[in-house]
C-alpha cells in the first residue's frame, strides 16, 4: 500500500502543497515526510490549512470618540501601566504592609451626598458643609480650547511607590527618587495625557519642588503655579497630585488598594482646605464645590476608588484659583502599576464632571 501511495499519491500530495502555500522551507520538508507516513492525515491538514488562510475582507468599524466616557471598562483600550521593577526584594517580619480598602459610612463628621462623601475636621457645622455639596462651580473648563484650561502639578514630586508586589517593605529605601519615570511625574503625566486625548487642553508641570530641599517646597511650587497662571489666564484647574504615607505606630504601612475591572488601583483621597481666619484663603468653599463633585464622578463611575474628601484647616497653595486641590494617589505601600492604574481612572472622572458643565 505504501509503495502505491509513494508511486502515486505523493506527487499529487506535493502539488497540493505548493498550491496552498505551506509557508517556510523547513516547514514544508515536515510536511512531506508527514505525507510519506500518513497520507490520509496530510490529505485532512491540506484542505484544513486551505480553509484556515482565506483572508475576508477588512470590516469597518466605528472608532470609539474620544470624547466618550467609559460606561464599563476604562482599561479595554489602554496599554497596561509598566510592571513595576521588581529588584530582590527585603523581607522583614518587622516591616510588614497590611491592604486595606476604605470603605465609607456616614457619621458625624463623614457626611454624604449622592456618591460624595466628605469628612469635616473643621468647626463649621454640618449643614454649612452640605449647603457646598455639589453646589455650582465657580468655574466652567473649556473642551476643545486652544488654550490651556488644566494644570497638572507636584509639590513633592520625587514621592515614589513599593518597588514590588510583597507585602514587606525594605526600611531603608526612602519611597523618594528623581526619575520621572517611577515617581509622581509619571502619575501625573498619565492624567495630562488622557485629558488632552479626551478634549481638555492640559499642561503638566515636571518641576521636582521638593528637591534638591524639601524645606519650602510649597513656596516654590506656588511661584511655579503662579507663573502658570500669569502666562495662561485661561487656566481654571490646578491639581496638585501627591501620594500619601500610611502608617502605624508599631511601623506596619497601610496600603489601600481596590480591584476594578481586573486592574489594582490605589484608592485615591482629595484634600480641599478651609480657612480659619488667617490663611488667607477668601473662596475656599468654592474649591469645595469642585471637590465634591470630582469625588462624586470618581465614586459613581468607579465605585471604591476614593476615600472621602478631607476637608480640613490647610492650605496648599490652593487661594491660587477656584479649582484648587491636592490629589493623594495611594500611598508609600502602594506600588507605582497601581498608582498608574488609578491616574487613569481620576483622569476620565474629570473628564466627566467637566462634560456635565458643557
Amino acid at each position: 500500500m505504501k509503495k502505491i501511495w509513494i508511486l502515486f499519491g505523493f506527487p499529487l500530495v506535493m502539488a497540493a502543497a505548493a498550491v496552498s502555500d505551506f509557508g517556510s522551507f523547513a516547514v514544508n520538508i515536515s510536511k512531506i515526510a508527514l505525507g510519506v507516513t500518513n497520507p490520509v492525515g496530510t490529505i485532512r491538514y491540506i484542505c484544513s490549512t486551505a480553509e484556515d488562510t482565506v483572508t475576508l475582507p477588512d470590516t469597518p468599524q466605528d472608532e470609539e470618540k474620544a470624547d466618550d466616557i467609559p460606561a464599563r471598562d476604562p482599561f479595554e483600550e489602554e496599554e497596561q501601566a509598566p510592571i513595576t521593577p521588581s529588584p530582590t526584594p527585603y523581607f522583614d517580619t518587622d516591616c510588614p504592609i497590611v491592604e486595606t480598602v476604605y470603605s465609607t459610612a456616614v457619621s458625624d463628621i463623614i457626611y454624604k451626598r449622592q456618591n460624595c462623601f466628605v469628612k469635616n475636621l473643621t468647626q463649621l457645622s454640618k449643614a454649612e458643609v452640605e449647603t457646598e455639596l455639589l453646589g455650582e462651580m465657580a468655574f466652567r473648563v473649556e473642551k476643545n480650547s486652544d488654550q490651556p484650561q488644566i494644570l497638572i502639578m507636584h509639590t513633592h514630586a520625587t514621592e515614589s511607590y513599593q518597588m514590588h508586589s510583597e507585602l514587606f517593605y525594605d526600611p531603608e529605601y526612602t519611597c523618594r527618587t528623581t526619575d520621572t519615570d517611577s515617581n509622581m511625574v509619571s502619575v501625573g503625566k498619565i492624567i495630562a495625557d488622557k485629558l488632552n486625548s479626551l478634549g481638555y487642553n492640559t499642561l503638566h508641570d515636571v518641576t521636582l519642588h521638593d528637591y534638591p530641599s524639601y524645606n519650602e517646597s510649597y513656596g516654590r511650587s506656588k511661584q511655579t503655579v503662579q507663573q502658570y497662571l500669569a502666562q495662561y489666564p485661561s487656566i481654571k484647574v490646578v491639581l496638585d497630585v501627591h501620594r500619601d504615607a500610611i502608617e502605624r505606630s508599631d511601623g506596619t504601612r497601610i496600603k489601600p488598594v481596590v480591584t476594578i475591572n481586573g486592574r489594582r488601583c490605589a484608592q485615591v483621597m482629595i484634600i480641599s482646605g478651609a480657612d480659619n481666619g488667617n490663611m488667607n484663603m477668601p473662596h475656599y468653599k468654592k474649591n469645595l464645590r469642585f471637590a465634591s463633585h470630582f469625588q462624586n464622578s470618581m465614586e459613581t463611575l468607579f465605585p471604591t476608588l476614593t476615600r472621602p474628601i478631607l476637608f480640613d484647616y490647610r492650605n496648599y497653595n490652593q487661594q491660587l484659583t477656584t479649582g484648587s486641590l491636592l490629589v493623594e494617589v495611594g500611598g508609600h505601600a502602594n506600588t507605582l502599576t497601581e498608582a498608574q492604574n488609578s491616574a487613569l481612572l481620576i483622569a476620565y472622572s474629570l473628564a466627566d464632571v467637566f462634560d456635565n458643565m458643557q
